[in-house]
């Protein structure tokens, strides 16, 4: 039986109060809390295996190694790749694109190539495919938007064709938490022998992930969204992918001989890991891999369906406000992005606030989304696993005060 109750206990920071009141924290898409189980394993690295990896004999250098390339391991497991190889560390999932697109995309994108993002890529998953056409002499393609906020299917293969050369796309939407088909989205662009790169931020955090069941060449991810630490993420590649692209950065640990006039480079994955790694961070990482296994992700994406489903009533009784995105709660993940004319989206951010509700404004990172809305920012409130229904209602009140104060003066 899922009990919140329990999982919140876990969470030092849910124990915090702000002006007075408990905190309701619903920012998750920006970052997630992290348990204790995660503090503890960061600082149980530093406090007794703390050493460099890979080129020591001694004992500290090997067990940080072991801790290591087990996390390396545990993520491989969490997203059913074929082995840890496949697995890149990075500092997060911008950092994962960019590297796909500084290595095989500069490698593979032609002139007269085309490019098929959709219209609801964060500026990580669309700015770098932006810069790979300009050089490259490729086009780039956005699909529409439907009437909902979803992406319209009904024209999807006039985007994706025989000049498609990669489909880049979010699993969920961090702008209006829609999900969308990436499956069947893959296997068209397969059909056309597209290359196929999925933004998992949103969506491995939250729900069970099969990179081989969706038949992705590139998935990218950040730990911080998954209850591990800020400054590691990571990127999945096939393995035969992997093995044709150049490194991404040079120096040390990547390489596997060097000489005067020229280097060979180390095996996979360690050929993409320039410099010293984030050890620390990667071994929080994989505590948290831990903690989600042992609640079960299935288990993680039906609570947050349920929240968001009671979430949607309560939003009904608030018709100065504008929700985002599919209504249908299985079409969406635990994302309520929303817009009102009464209030600006900082001023209302600002007084969610002094109710010690945390909750993003802004464009989030998705300013040509806000605009194909209608909209130059939104509030965004998102859930996780240890959010409950009793934070919704102080969302709803709280948003209705607001709605109250600003809308007629009433204080």
């Amino acid at each position: 039986m899922y009990d919140v109750k329990k999982i919140r206990e876990d969470f030092p920071i849910l124990s915090r109060e702000l002006y007075g009141k408990p905190l309701v924290y619903l920012d998750n898409a920006a970052t997630s809390q992290k348990p204790r189980q995660v503090i503890d394993a960061l600082t149980d690295y530093y406090t007794n295996y703390n050493a460099n990896v890979h080129r020591g004999v001694h004992t500290l250098s090997q067990e940080a190694t072991d801790l290591y390339e087990g996390a390396r391991t545990k993520v491989a497991r969490f997203i059913n790749a074929d082995e840890p190889e496949e697995i890149v560390w990075t500092r997060n999932t911008t950092e994962s694109i960019n590297l796909v697109a500084h290595t095989w995309a500069k490698a593979n994108i032609q002139a007269g190539d085309e490019i098929v993002v959709t219209p609801m890529e964060h500026h990580s998953n669309l700015v770098p495919w932006q810069q790979v056409a300009r050089e490259s002499g490729a086009k780039l393609r956005i699909m529409p938007l439907a009437e909902d906020a979803g992406l319209d299917m009904s024209q999807i293969d006039q985007y994706i064709t025989s000049r498609t050369k990669l489909l880049a796309m979010v699993h969920v939407s961090n702008g209006i938490g829609a999900v969308n088909p990436v499956k069947e989205l893959a296997a068209k662009a397969r059909k056309v022998g597209a290359a196929v790169l999925v933004d998992g931020a949103q969506s491995v955090p939250h729900m069970p992930v099969d990179v081989k069941d969706i038949d992705c060449d590139f998935m990218a991810f950040s730990g911080h969204k998954m209850l591990g630490p800020t400054g590691i993420g990571a990127l999945y590649v096939k393995r035969e992918t992997l093995e044709e692209m150049d490194p991404f950065l040079t120096g040390g640990e990547m390489v596997l001989e060097v000489w005067y006039d020229r280097a060979s480079w180390n095996d996979l994955p360690m050929r993409f890991e320039a410099g010293t790694p984030n050890i620390a961070d990667a071994v929080g990482l994989g505590a948290a891999v831990d903690y989600l296994e042992g609640i079960g992700m299935e288990n993680i994406r039906q609570h947050e369906v349920q929240l968001t489903e009671y979430a949607l009533d309560a939003f009904k009784e608030i018709e100065a406000v504008d929700l985002f995105g599919p209504l249908e709660s299985e079409r969406r993940g635990g994302i309520l992005s929303f817009h009102t004319d009464i209030v600006h989206p900082h001023d209302l951010g600002t007084f969610l606030d002094r109710d010690a509700i945390a909750i993003r404004t802004g464009h989030h990172c998705t300013m040509p989304l806000m605009r194909s809305l209608g909209v130059v920012a939104s509030a965004r409130a998102s859930l996780y696993l240890y959010n409950t229904e009793e934070e919704i209602d102080c969302l709803v009140d709280s948003l209705k005060r607001a709605l109250r104060y600003f809308g007629d003066g009433t204080r």
